[in-house]
């Protein structure tokens, strides 16, 4: 009876064995990890870009990095040719084509921008908008008192 016993229980103790060993070495390997590697940003608009599009000689340029670690995108975007300064400008969402929804705060226009110019800044993202921005499902936009809707208009990238 003692030998029985004394197998049942080193049996008992290989196969919990064997299961922990199993269930450590499957956790392991299924873990996931993040990649942090930063993406860069771009983007060129024009008045044809606009929904509707507006005729004019308006161009842009935007360039950037986004930073998934921290969820910091930094950015810059010239302007030149614009039918004046710019009154209004920033984010939206929505695919290429398609008029979108404003994203996070509008910018700040300066009272002695022109039709051509610069403007840098940084702006924290949330798990969706990096979804979005990552997609190719964000844009930036610029307005005038001549075309307050948007007159140009860039659909930004982003790559690694």
């Amino acid at each position: 009876m003692k030998t029985t016993t004394s197998f049942i229980s080193k049996s008992l103790i290989a196969v919990t064995f064997i299961l922990f060993t199993v269930f450590v070495f499957s956790c392991k390997k299924n873990k996931t990890t993040t990649d942090n590697t930063p993406y860069t940003l771009s983007g060129n608009a024009s008045g044809s870009q606009v929904v509707p599009s507006v005729t004019g000689n308006g161009t842009g340029t935007f360039s950037g990095t986004y930073n998934p670690a921290n969820q910091t995108m930094t950015y810059t975007t010239n302007w030149s040719n614009l039918t004046g300064a710019p009154t209004s400008g920033g984010f939206y969402t929505g695919a290429s084509g398609a008029a979108g929804t404003a994203v996070g705060t509008p910018w700040t226009m300066g009272t002695d921008w022109t039709g051509t110019g610069t403007y840098s800044g940084t702006m924290q993202l949330t798990p969706e908008q990096a979804n979005q921005l990552i997609a190719g499902n964000w844009y930036y936009s610029m307005g005038t008192a001549a075309n307050s809707g948007g007159e140009i208009r860039g659909q930004i990238s982003a790559t690694r």
